[in-house]
């Protein structure tokens, strides 16, 4: 327990035998429970985790190999059933590539009350991205990009995974609409940004050795890439909606639409006639009224969260 709230750690782990009983040794004891969920091992994981000597009690649940974001969800669900309230649920990776030490970073904020979930930003420690390969630094750029147009926030490490949530979070969150696969961090700050929720990032270490991600930067483009602008949009006509109808969103909706009509050359209108007649192109005229609609869609998330903070109070 920490600060009046208790802890659990969640840990999806495929064939990281070498890794696994590491990770929970070097849990501290203030928290109350570990779970790690096997996601299809082939390997002794789950043995490996059975036989940890951990300063916390230890779960170790089989996962059916259907992605790290349904492990994670399994664990959650499982302190949901487990754990007194309120209790903060914390993910780390059972491969040894997220530092012990930043827990109690990662974990604060939420137990007294600052957000409702955290999460890691490795490009705000001291170290930065040392030891990252170029590749997944460019991708990790990319992704922030979307990501922030996704969720209407500034996310500077969207794929960090090192989380802690609020139970209030767990309780109400729709399990059957989660994301299952790798793009799962994606899909949860957009939801988050979409309720109301409060969120931010803390420093934590990159750890990186020599083995080989199996993730496929193509395959994930194109799986993850659909799945935000969906779940963009989607947000964007939540907030249309009785009975937020917030006003930033209609005006980001009108920004968004003058941008597209620029690139549309069957829809004109007479301010973009007008700037063309000034030799203004085109895609500049897109690229300032996106970007407009992006600037109303963050005081939309801002207004969303008060709303949120008001109706708590």
């Amino acid at each position: 327990m920490l600060e009046g709230w208790h802890v659990g750690v969640v840990i999806p782990a495929r064939n990281e035998e070498q890794f696994i009983g590491k990770v929970l040794e070097q849990l501290p004891q203030w928290v109350d429970l570990a779970v790690v969920v096997n996601d299809g091992s082939t390997d002794a994981t789950e043995q490996r985790a059975s036989e940890a000597r951990s300063a916390c009690p230890v779960t170790v649940l089989r996962g059916e190999g259907d992605g790290v974001g349904a492990s994670i969800d399994r664990g959650h669900r499982h302190l949901l059933d487990h754990l007194p309230h309120p209790f903060a649920s914390v993910v780390m990776a059972g491969d040894n590539q997220m530092h012990p030490d930043d827990l109690l970073a990662v974990v604060t904020p939420v137990v007294q009350g600052q957000c409702d979930h955290v999460k890691g930003n490795r490009g705000l420690h001291p170290q930065g991205y040392e030891g990252m390969p170029w590749m997944r630094r460019f991708a990790t750029v990319l992704l922030s990009l979307f990501t922030t147009l996704a969720t209407g926030q500034r996310v500077g490490d969207p794929q960090c995974g090192y989380t802690a949530t609020s139970s209030n979070i767990l309780n109400s969150w729709d399990w059957k609409r989660s994301w299952r696969g790798y793009g799962y961090p994606n899909h949860w700050l957009i939801h988050l940004s979409r309720e109301g929720w409060r969120w931010l990032e803390v420093p934590v270490r990159s750890i990186y050795r020599t083995e080989v991600s199996g993730l496929k930067p193509m395959r994930f483009f194109m799986t993850v890439g659909p799945m935000m602008a969906y779940q963009h949009h989607r947000r964007n006509i939540a907030w249309l909606q009785p009975p937020l109808l917030l006003p930033h969103t209609w005006f980001a909706l009108m920004a968004y639409a003058i941008g597209w009509s620029a690139l549309l050359p069957w829809v004109t209108n007479d301010l973009e006639a007008a700037l063309v007649r000034r030799s203004v192109p085109l895609w500049l005229i897109t690229l300032f009224f996106w970007t407009l609609a992006h600037l109303f869609d963050r005081t939309a998330a801002r207004a969303r969260q008060e709303l949120r903070s008001n109706a708590k109070a």
